[in-house]
């Protein structure tokens, strides 16, 4: 199936970015990388979601990589819808400020060159209220101009979303949102975003790689990722039920617990009061890259199974260290003068 975006027809998995330019031993090449985009799209993954801040610095990133993808293949730029988040400073600062929100969309237009269009532009975290919503009019600006698509939002609560839409439209809200993390679905997220008619784009479908049933330890996982609480030692094994029923829905369904878990997510579409949700996930691998975006029909009852574990399932440990807990936008959002 598709969906219409910003005027174009998108498919029901994306594609992020992320992974292509995460640090590693053995780094990707950028014909690798190039190779890999191209799998995607090849594979209907034409909504990409891309950061001014994947990559080596704020001049060596997604932007760049997109670059060189479309100077190699020109004639994808208009089959693409893409995604971008900036307004981050070096090391993973949230710069909310007008003045570095403007900073931060001029650098990605001026990276992404003439043949690539950025769709969708966020930023990555709120820090402070007021700066937030100058900014949402700043980002707006852009749209108006015809310099990019739309507004997005990324991280954000409830309050924040349909303060938001008080002053600008916006085009679509990037959060996590996985069997690993379904905050999303009681806290009131996807209720406001169905009730706005917002889509959602749901990072980390596969519990940054957890939710694949090939992580059995804490060392399978990529380095950075470890560090997060709920895959510490006290954490790990507990959740690891979770990947084990997940392994037995997969095997009934005849797939991968990769694609059962992003089906999922696709299938929650479907879901009384839900909105469009789009998964966006991320590899650095060509063989994950089809295993991915494969589309596996999950039914009612499929659903209803896996409704009936999490109600009594609960993951074990925080989402994210403290140290980045801080970007998380809280529920307590203040209400500024529109």
């Amino acid at each position: 199936m598709t969906y219409k975006l910003l005027g174009k027809e998108v498919k029901d998995i994306g594609y992020g970015l992320l992974s292509l330019n995460l640090p590693r031993e053995n780094p990707i090449s950028v014909d690798e990388k190039i190779a890999m985009i191209k799998a995607a799209l090849d594979a209907g993954a034409n909504l990409l979601n891309g950061s001014e801040f994947y990559g080596s610095s704020l001049q060596d990133n997604s932007l760049t990589l997109l670059k060189q993808y479309f100077e190699k293949h020109p004639d994808d730029a208009n089959k693409v819808v893409i995604g971008i988040k900036g307004g981050m400073r070096l090391p993973m600062k949230a710069d909310n400020s007008p003045e570095y929100t403007r900073e931060s969309i001029e650098n990605c237009l001026s990276l992404i060159g003439d043949k690539g269009k950025i769709d969708m532009w966020e930023m990555a975290r709120r820090a402070t209220q007021d700066e937030y919503i100058q900014s949402l009019r700043v980002i707006d600006s852009y749209v108006k101009q015809g310099k990019i698509g739309g507004v997005t939002l990324s991280e954000v609560n409830a309050n924040t979303i349909r303060q938001a839409a008080t002053v600008v439209k916006v085009v679509g809200v990037e959060i996590e949102l996985s069997l690993f993390h379904t905050d999303p679905l009681h806290n009131d997220i996807c209720a406001a975003c169905a009730e706005l008619d917002i889509p959602i784009f749901a990072y980390s479908p596969l519990g940054r790689g957890f939710l694949t049933g090939k992580v059995q330890k804490p060392e399978d996982l990529y380095s950075y990722f470890r560090q997060m609480p709920r895959f510490q030692a006290e954490n790990f094994n507990i959740n690891l039920k979770l990947v084990e029923k997940l392994k037995e829905w997969a095997a009934k369904k005849g797939c991968t617990p990769a694609q059962f878990s992003i089906n999922w997510l696709v299938a929650l579409s479907h879901r009384p009061g839900m909105p469009k949700i789009i998964p966006i996930p991320g590899t650095a691998s060509l063989e994950r890259i089809k295993e991915n975006i494969y589309e596996v029909r999950l039914t009612d009852e499929d659903m209803d199974e896996v409704d009936s574990f999490l109600k009594e399932f609960n993951v074990s440990g925080d989402r994210m260290a403290a140290a980045h807990a801080q970007w998380l936008d809280s529920n307590d959002t203040t209400e500024v003068t529109i």
